[in-house]
């Protein structure tokens, strides 16, 4: 087993991409770890779309600059009917769905691919552009692929706040 406090240190988000294609076992696997990823009550309301077709992935790059040309990209949603409610009314579909893009977000870089967390788009344009069925909220998108030659972490990568300043004990 990998050190995981390792991994997650060296990940950082990639944005420059080499055109080496994802092998479909390597996507199978990142898919299965968002399969796995614990949700609330375990409804599993994470739904994926493999954007990886040249039409849509046009779409997407007229849409939003933020796929950084990636050779996929993961469009994480969550179903609204299938999600989790807490009594407070809160529901639990955009935290379990942002678990299981984090599961696989780690399980890329593991298997030596390259993602980065987009957020800089508006969700109900890109709902209507894919057609997606009013269940179904986009959450956040994952351009995935082998990181280019000239990819490296940005400065701001190395920034962290204390433990001191992240952690109270009561």
């Amino acid at each position: 087993m990998n050190d995981f406090l390792k991994l997650a240190c060296e990940r950082y988000s990639v944005r420059q991409y080499s055109n080496k294609p994802i092998e479909d076992e390597k996507l199978e696997k990142i898919l299965k770890a968002g399969q796995v990823a614990p949700t609330a009550a375990n409804r599993q309301p994470q739904r994926v779309f493999v954007i990886k077709s040249e039409e849509s992935l046009e779409k997407l790059r007229f849409f939003t600059p933020f796929c950084y040309n990636a050779p996929i990209v993961l469009m994480m949603c969550y179903d609204r009917n299938v999600s989790g409610k807490a009594i407070d009314g809160h529901d639990s579909g955009i935290v379990d769905a942002t678990i299981a893009l984090t599961h696989m977000m780690l399980e890329a870089y593991d298997l030596g691919i390259g993602s980065v967390w987009v957020r800089g788009y508006d969700s109900r344009i890109l709902e209507r552009i894919f057609n997606l069925p009013e269940n179904l909220v986009s959450v956040a998108l994952l351009p995935i692929g082998y990181p280019s030659q000239n990819s490296k972490p940005i400065q701001l990568h190395y920034n962290n706040i204390s433990i001191e300043d992240m952690v109270t004990y009561l």
